[in-house]
């Protein structure tokens, strides 16, 4: 298992729902700006400011995140 996927196992719930909302937040009606965000969507770069963030609240607050 990769350090990354160990690391996201406490937030895996927080993370999905992440994606789901950077996915739709990112859509758009323009088929141009779909393709170019389809490729920032799909980068896993973007994920790691939000995973930390998830990981500090989830410590922060006893396991939880609000």
């Amino acid at each position: 298992m990769k350090i990354t996927e160990q690391i996201k196992q406490p937030i895996a719930y927080e993370m999905d729902l992440f994606e789901q909302k950077f996915q739709l937040a990112m859509s758009s009606k323009v088929a141009l700006l779909n393709r170019i965000t389809h490729y920032i969507v799909n980068r896993k770069g973007k994920q790691m400011r939000p995973m930390f963030v998830f990981l500090v609240a989830k410590m922060l607050n006893n396991g939880e995140v609000s």
